[in-house]
């Protein structure tokens, strides 16, 4: 595909009839990119969640002759069962034979040695739409490492079970991490594709692929344009669907409940309580042993993907955010819920040992404020003042990228 390709953002539409409403992820309309790869040597950075209906995109790739060549992974690896933050190393498929390179591990973006050889590299990830949720991360690295090296590039896109909202504290640049790469809220309301076409569009990749960027989108009715950049659409999919995720994206959402609770409760990584890691239902649980022992109480333990953690062994008492999906989604209200981590924090006997390190809690705020603002007793409503306008502005920006109906 390198030397003469045309150049398109393609955003590939529905024009298919179906019968049914369901909402069909970009990786199950094979019939659309599958004439792209036929004869090409091909790159997927790809985990548990990369199925095309119950089989793994990669198995489904290689059983229909596609010759795939490299297999790249994000956080918790190709099988997901890594704990969070636990570094990964290089290994082989097992089932298939394939060279799997870990995008966390020795690096986060493809070299131009991984990617030798590699006609076309494609991305299909499910994300949760939370700003430290760190697939989102790996897919700009890849994109850079795309254009960098003027690979064709082609993104399966995927619905987002928390796109139905935008809210939270929009990121200061100052605090740029791995958990926070570039100034948008917690909750973005975006799918993988959409959020591709913004960072692209805004210039937030690195020199050198943003200048490839304008370069391709003057150049892209020219002939000789070495690179292409396509999205497959989902279809029957909108910013107002409540989408229920067929597999669990990480070991530590493994329910809905606790993916629409993650925006807020990742929060107490940075404190000292357990954000319910080691129990059943992560994210869904928070508590610490100091907490009044009326609350609700839960011992954490290691488990897959949660090996190491807060108070493993140790009575917690703290909160249980119970009900069904749509239960949990009425007591959300659609928001960021800062009134769960103020009121841990008034009810926190040793405040100056509430918070782990200025750095854990404000690289996910994406702020000193949020910090300062738990410990004056600031009130939540002035709080979510001070998130405007950064707030307002991010909403149009992104109305810009969007490739669905939004749910204003």
């Amino acid at each position: 595909m390198k030397g003469r390709i045309f150049f398109f953002i393609l955003i590939l539409t529905a024009f298919e009839v179906h019968a049914q409403k369901r909402i069909i992820p970009g990786a199950e309309r094979m019939n659309v990119y599958l004439p792209l790869l036929k004869g090409k040597s091909v790159a997927v950075l790809a985990n548990q969640t990369s199925l095309v209906k119950h089989t793994n995109l990669i198995d489904t790739l290689i059983k229909r002759g596609i010759k795939v060549v490299k297999i790249f992974s994000p956080e918790h690896g190709f099988r997901g069962n890594a704990d969070a933050g636990e570094k990964v190393g290089n290994s082989t498929d097992s089932k298939t034979g394939v060279e799997i390179v870990s995008l966390y591990g020795s690096h986060n973006k493809p070299t131009a040695e991984d990617l030798k050889g590699v006609d076309v590299m494609m991305f299909d990830i499910q994300d949760v739409g939370v700003r430290y949720y760190t697939y989102i991360s790996t897919m700009q690295e890849y994109i850079e490492a795309a254009l960098e090296n003027s690979i064709p590039l082609i993104i399966l896109d995927r619905p987002n079970p928390n796109g139905f909202y935008v809210d939270g504290p929009v990121l200061d640049p100052k605090y740029k991490s791995f958990v926070g790469m570039n100034p948008v809220p917690t909750v973005y309301g975006m799918t993988i594709g959409e959020y591709a076409f913004m960072i692209c569009g805004e210039k937030w990749l690195s020199e050198e692929a943003n200048k490839k960027y304008d370069y391709y989108l003057t150049a892209k009715n020219s002939v000789d344009t070495p690179f292409h950049f396509l999205v497959i659409k989902c279809l029957n999919y909108d910013h107002n669907s409540k989408y229920m995720l067929p597999v669990k994206p990480s070991p530590n959402l493994p329910s809905m409940q606790s993916i629409y609770c993650y925006p807020t409760t990742c929060l107490f990584e940075g404190t000292t309580l357990s954000e319910g890691r080691g129990t059943k239902e992560p994210f869904r649980v928070f508590g610490d042993p100091s907490l009044p022992k009326k609350l609700y109480s839960f011992t954490p333990h290691p488990t897959e993907g949660a090996k190491k953690s807060k108070h493993y062994g140790e009575v917690c008492h703290g909160w249980y955010i119970s009900g069904t999906p749509s239960e949990v989604l009425k007591k959300l209200n659609k928001q960021i819920q800062l009134k769960w981590i103020l009121d841990a924090y008034k009810l926190f006997p040793d405040k100056e040992k509430f918070f782990i390190s200025d750095r854990a809690f404000n690289r996910l705020a994406g702020n000193d404020e949020l910090m300062q603002q738990i410990k004056d007793g600031v009130s939540e409503s002035e709080i979510r003042k001070s998130w405007e306008p950064a707030l307002s502005n991010f909403k149009n920006i992104r109305k810009k990228y969007l490739l669905y109906k939004d749910f204003y």
